[in-house]
Parts: structure tokens; C-alpha cells; sequence
């Protein structure tokens, strides 16, 4: 396997959630070039059918796959869920998504074995997590909850809103009712929401943040693979971002998450991959 450890990340999502995930790959492997595609034009997947979900990830692959990137990050929990074992055996690069490493963490940080998972239709439907968790650990039950309106809240900015809070209160009773220690914010904008959630279920349950996670688990990859970046990511633009649909919008709130300044975002026709 050839692949240039200097070559940069692949990272993609079904619009600017996987920002979190990039934010974090940014904080914890500042040497790593990447390249993000988020699929505005076609989000959200989370109410979107498993073979639609696959066809997006494919075409989203090929484009990567022309910027040469040397992993990718399914920086996405539906297309985790549903695209991951689909393609990885048509890859020659190692990919990853962001379920696994949340879920192991679960698994070791909950005393009760009642654990939460929030996150869209698609993903809480799958039931990826629950049976992630119960291989590591058949004696957990996972108590799901899809929380559909929190996308739109965090993409309006509304991270400490009283209308926020009121919504978070409601989809998050019944996991309180269930005595949870632990809950996995299964949605890439969810961490957004971080201190309205931690405010409603009390410092006492270990909220688990896959995007952190996920950055841990490429670093990981990537230096037992031997394809860490052994140059410091100096370029003029380290970072390059496309998306399908409306690019100014989704730098605008690039610029508002992350510790970059995006100047530049590219849109480009995924369907022609």
C-alpha cells in the first residue's frame, strides 16, 4: 500500500455537523492537512433510506478519492450507520466513522450499563450503536432517543437559547426518567449543544463526544498505519473545503466553530462522481 503519509484527511458530511469532527482533528492532529466535503445541497441524510445514504457516500468517496486524500472520516452518524460496511472493502485507503470510537468509550465510562444515545431518525433507527455496545458489553441496554429539531436549532446559532432549552428538556426526559450514566451526543452538531445538554442531565452522566473520540481514533490509525504527516501542515491553506450547495452560508458558520479562518469554499456537481 502506497500512500503518501503527507497527503491530506478526507473528511465528509451531509453538510457542516462534521465541522465538529474536523474542529477536533484540528486541535489533535494539528500536522494533518485536510479536505472536507460537506453535501449541502442533499442534507439532511438522517431521514434518507439506506441505499440513497450509500449512493451519496460512493460519489462523495470518488471526489475524495481524486484529491488523493491518504484516510478518510465518515464525519457523518447516517452515513456511518448506514454506508461504512458498504464500502470499505472497495477501498484501498483506510476509512473510519464516528460510531465505534463513541460507543467503545460508552461502554467503558457507564457504572449502571444505561446508556443514551441521541441522534437523528436514521441513526437512533439503525440501531447501530445498541448493537456496537451490546458486542462490547451484552449486559447494556441502550435506551435511544431521535431529537430531529436540534439540527435546525444549531444551524440557526441557537446553541444557548431559552427555545433550545425547552426543546432539549422535552427529547431528554425520557432518558433522564431512564436513569442514563451515560449519554453519546450521536449527531456531529449535537456537540454544539454540549453545555444546554449537560445543563438539563446533571454533571453526574458522563456525556460521551464522538468527534473528540474520533479524532483520537485517526491519530491512532494513522501512526500504526506509519502515515502520520512527518511535516508540519505549513502550507498558506492547510484546510480546503467544498460543499455542494449554498458555499457562503457554510463558511460562514465554518468560521463561526472552528480555530481556522475559512476564506474559501468551493462548490462543486457531486453528482457527475
Amino acid at each position: 500500500m502506497n500512500i503518501d503519509r503527507n497527503a491530506p484527511v478526507g473528511v465528509f458530511d451531509s453538510g457542516i455537523g462534521g465541522l465538529t469532527v474536523a474542529r477536533e482533528i484540528m486541535r489533535n492532529l494539528p500536522s494533518e492537512k485536510i479536505v472536507y466535503f460537506g453535501d449541502t445541497a442533499r442534507v439532511p441524510y438522517g431521514s434518507k433510506s439506506r441505499e440513497t445514504v450509500i449512493r451519496y457516500s460512493r460519489q462523495i468517496i470518488h471526489f475524495l478519492q481524486e484529491q488523493k486524500v491518504k484516510a478518510i472520516v465518515v464525519a457523518c452518524n447516517t452515513a456511518s450507520a448506514f454506508a461504512l460496511d458498504a464500502v470499505k472493502d472497495e477501498l484501498d485507503i483506510p476509512i473510519l466513522g464516528v460510531i465505534e470510537a463513541g460507543a467503545r468509550v460508552a461502554a467503558q465510562e457507564t457504572r449502571n450499563k444505561r446508556v443514551g444515545i441521541i441522534g437523528t431518525v436514521g441513526t437512533v433507527g439503525s440501531g447501530i450503536h445498541a448493537s456496537y455496545l451490546r458486542e462490547l458489553d451484552p449486559e447494556i441496554t441502550v435506551i435511544g432517543k431521535a431529537c430531529p429539531l436540534f439540527v435546525p436549532l444549531v444551524e440557526e446559532g441557537w446553541y444557548h437559547d431559552p427555545v433550545t432549552e425547552e426543546v432539549a428538556r422535552r427529547y431528554l426526559k425520557e432518558l433522564q426518567e431512564q436513569e442514563i450514566d451515560t449519554l453519546i451526543l450521536g449527531c456531529t452538531h449535537y456537540p454544539l449543544l454540549r453545555s444546554t445538554i449537560r445543563k438539563i442531565m446533571g454533571e453526574e452522566v458522563c456525556l460521551v463526544n464522538p468527534a473528540y473520540e474520533t479524532a483520537l481514533e485517526l491519530k491512532k490509525l494513522l501512526s500504526r498505519l506509519d502515515l502520520a504527516s512527518n511535516e508540519a501542515a505549513q502550507e498558506e491553506f492547510p484546510y480546503r473545503f467544498y460543499v455542494s450547495d449554498l458555499a457562503e452560508k457554510f463558511k460562514d458558520f465554518a468560521n463561526s466553530i472552528l480555530p481556522y479562518n475559512v476564506e474559501k469554499t468551493q462548490k462543486i456537481d457531486i453528482e457527475k462522481y
